[in-house]
C-alpha cells in the first residue's frame, strides 16, 4: 500500500534551496583519550569552575563523549594537513581508484614523506580534489608520482581550542609562552562549555601537558527587563553601543558588574544604566565639592594619625571597604564588590562624611580643617584605586585631576592599609547616623512636611549619648531638621518614639500632623497591602498558573511580594509610634 508523509525538508537560511543529505568522508579525533587528563584535572581542582555547579555541566559532556569530527567543507579556516595519492603497489603499479594518505605539519614534510613511500620523486598539484584526482592520472609528470591537499578545513572549535597556547607564539619556545601558559581566569558562557572550554581544557593538556587556565568564570547572561532573551526577532535586543553613547561607558561596564550575580541572568534595562550613570556624576561632584574647599593631596598624610572623630572613622570605613572589595573580586562576586563600593561612595563617603566634615571646613579650627582636607583628598584616592576596575575611565580622569601623579592609575597598586579602624569613632558617628536615620524615616512615616521643624526630646540617655549629642548637636539638627535636642526623664504626649541604645528618642507630632487622619491614611494602605498581596498568594498558589507561566512573571510576581511584605512592616512600625 501506499502510505503519503508529511516531512520537513531543509533549505538553506541564506540561498533558501534544499539541502541534500551527503555522505562524504570526514576526519575524525578520538576526543575519548582527549577527555581523560581533561576529566582528571577539574576533578584535582587543577582548574576550576565559578560557580561550582557547572563542573557538573562539564563532566556530563565529557564523560559522555563521542568521537569529534574536526573536517569541515568550508571556504575559510586551517587546511586540513593531509594529502593523497594513488595507492602504490610493487613493482612499479599504481591504484587510482585508491589512495594513500600522508598527514604532516608541512608541504615539505609531507613531500618527504610521499618520496619514502613511492620511492621517487613527488609533486604537489594544486587544485580541489576532483580536478587533482584528474590531473594526477592525466597529467605527465616525467616519471614523478603527483599528490594533492585536502580540501577540507578544521572545525571552527578545534581552531580555537589552540587558543591558549597558539596565540602565543607555539609551537616555538617563546617568551611569551613560557610568561603567559597557563593563562590565568577564563571568563565565558555555560552555553561554550563544552564547545570551547573542554576543548581548550584537551588541547592544553596534550600539547603543553598543563591545563590552560586555573580558573572557569561562568558568567550569567545578559537579558531584557522582563527576563527575555533578547532577540532580533522579537525587537527587544539592547545594543550596547548605543548604552555607551547614551550614558558612557562606564555606567554599562559598572551595571553589568551590580548585576552579575552568581548563578543568577542580568535582566538589564535603560534605566539601570541612567541609574549607575547617576553614581558616576555622583562622585564627580564629590571630587568638585572637594576641590571647591581646598582639598589637596598630602603624600606625608597618615590616616592612622588623624585626631578628628570623623576622620578617624571615615579611614576604617575605607580599610573596611577595600576589604570587602578584594574579596569579593578573588572570589567572583563581582555584584557583592560593586555594591560595596556603591555603598561606600554614595552613602558613606557622599552622604555622610561630605555632609558631616562641612561645618569643619568652614570653620575656625585651622588644625582640624587641614587635617580633614587631607583625609578627604586620601579618601578620594583610595576610592578611585578600589573603583577603578569597575569604571575604568572616570576614574582615570579624576586621578589626573585631583592631583599631580608620575604614573597612571591604571598602573597604580592595588591598596593596602595597616592600622586602620577606631572602634570609639566608629561608634560615635554611627550613633549619629542612626538617629539622624531615624528620624528621618519617621518624618517620611508620619507625613510631617519637609520645612517643619520638629522638637527631639531624649529619655534615659546615658554619658556617651549625652556627649555624642553635645558633640553633633548642630550637625544632628541640621540634617534632621530639627528645632531643640532636650533631655528629659518622661516621654511627652503625642510624640513618635525611636529606641536608641539606651535611650528612647521622642518626636512630639501633635500640631505637626493630624493624628486621627495620619492613622487612618496607615489603616487603608495596610488594607490595600493586604489585598495585593492576596491576590499574588492567589497566583503563586494556583498550580496551574504557575506550570503555565513564563518564568519571569513568576519572578516578577515574587520580588512584588517582597516589596509588599517589605512595605508592610514599615507600615505597621509607623502605626504602632502613632499609639
Amino acid at each position: 500500500k501506499i502510505e503519503p508523509h508529511t516531512h520537513q525538508v531543509p533549505h538553506g537560511d541564506r540561498s533558501d534551496v534544499v539541502i541534500e543529505p551527503w555522505l562524504t568522508v570526514q576526519w575524525y579525533v578520538n576526543a575519548g583519550e582527549l577527555a581523560k587528563p581533561a576529566i582528571a584535572a577539574v576533578e584535582k581542582g587543577d582548574t576550576v569552575f565559578v560557580p561550582k555547579n557547572w563542573e557538573k555541566t562539564y563532566f556530563e559532556w565529557m564523560r559522555n563523549i563521542q568521537p569529534w569530527c574536526i573536517s569541515r567543507q568550508l571556504w575559510w579556516g586551517h587546511q586540513i594537513p593531509a594529502w593523497y595519492g594513488p595507492k602504490y603497489e610493487e613493482p612499479n603499479n599504481y591504484r587510482f581508484d585508491q589512495l594513500e594518505v600522508f598527514v604532516a605539519e608541512t608541504e615539505q614534510e609531507a613531500l618527504a614523506l610521499a618520496q619514502q613511500y613511492y620511492k621517487k620523486d613527488v609533486i604537489i598539484v594544486a587544485g580541489f580534489a576532483e580536478m587533482a584526482n584528474r590531473l594526477i592520472n592525466e597529467l605527465p609528470v616525467n616519471g614523478k608520482v603527483a599528490i594533492y591537499r585536502d580540501e577540507d578545513v578544521l572545525d571552527t572549535w578545534f581552531s580555537s581550542a589552540l587558543w591558549p597556547f597558539s596565540t602565543l607564539g607555539w609551537p616555538d619556545e617563546t617568551p611569551e609562552l613560557k610568561r603567559h601558559y597557563k593563562t590565568d581566569v577564563l571568563v565565558t558562557g555555560f552555553d561554550i562549555i563544552f564547545f570551547w572550554v573542554a576543548r581548550m581544557m584537551m588541547m592544553g593538556l596534550h600539547f603543553m601537558h598543563e591545563v590552560p587556565f586555573h580558573t572557569v568564570y561562568i558568567h550569567a547572561l545578559v537579558r531584557d527587563e522582563k527576563g527575555q532573551k533578547m532577540s532580533k526577532s522579537k525587537g527587544n535586543v539592547i545594543d550596547p553601543l548605543e548604552l555607551i553613547d547614551a550614558y558612557g561607558a562606564d555606567a554599562l561596564r559598572f551595571t553589568l558588574a551590580a548585576m552579575a550575580a552568581q548563578g543568577r541572568d542580568i535582566k538589564l534595562s535603560k534605566q539601570r544604566v541612567e541609574g549607575y550613570r547617576n553614581f558616576g556624576t555622583k562622585l564627580w561632584n564629590a571630587v568638585r565639592f572637594a576641590e571647591m574647599n581646598g582639598v589637596t593631596r598630602d603624600w606625608n598624610y597618615d590616616p592612622v594619625a588623624a585626631r578628628v572623630t570623623v576622620n578617624r572613622w571615615i579611614a576604617g570605613e575605607t580599610a573596611r571597604t577595600r576589604d570587602i572589595v578584594t574579596r569579593a573580586i578573588e572570589e567572583h562576586k563581582y555584584n557583592e564588590a560593586a555594591g560595596a563600593l556603591y555603598q561606600f561612595v554614595w552613602n558613606v563617603f557622599c552622604d555622610w562624611y561630605l555632609e558631616l566634615i562641612k561645618p569643619i571646613l568652614n570653620g575656625g579650627d585651622e588644625q582640624a580643617r587641614h587635617e580633614t582636607q587631607q583625609s578627604t583628598a586620601w579618601v578620594i584616592d583610595q576610592t578611585l584605586l578600589l573603583l577603578h576596575p569597575f569604571m575604568p575611565f572616570v576614574t582615570e580622569e579624576l586621578w589626573q585631576k585631583v592631583a599631580p601623579r608620575s604614573k597612571w592609575l591604571i598602573e597604580s597598586e592595588w591598596p593596602w592599609y595597616m592600622g586602620l579602624g577606631d572602634q570609639a569613632a566608629d561608634a560615635e558617628i554611627e550613633w549619629v547616623i542612626r538617629l539622624i536615620s531615624e528620624v528621618r524615616s519617621v518624618r517620611a512615616e508620619m507625613n510631617v512636611p519637609a520645612g517643619a521643624k520638629i522638637a527631639c526630646v531624649v529619655v534615659g540617655a546615658g554619658s556617651d549619648t549625652r556627649m555624642r549629642a553635645a558633640n553633633w548637636e548642630a550637625e544632628i539638627m541640621r540634617l534632621a531638621r530639627l528645632s531643640s535636642i532636650t533631655f528629659e526623664d518622661e516621654v511627652p504626649k503625642a510624640a513618635a518614639q525611636i529606641v536608641l541604645d539606651e535611650a528612647t528618642v521622642a518626636l512630639p507630632l501633635e500640631g505637626v500632623i493630624d493624628f486621627a487622619a495620619e492613622r487612618a491614611r496607615l489603616s487603608k494602605e495596610l488594607e490595600k497591602i493586604a489585598k495585593d498581596t492576596a491576590a499574588i498568594d492567589g497566583r503563586l498558589n494556583n498550580p496551574g498558573f504557575v506550570a503555565k507561566a513564563p518564568p519571569e512573571v513568576l519572578e516578577e510576581s515574587r520580588e512584588r511580594k517582597a516589596e509588599l511584605e517589605a512595605r508592610k512592616a514599615k507600615v505597621d512600625e509607623a502605626l504602632g509610634r502613632l499609639g
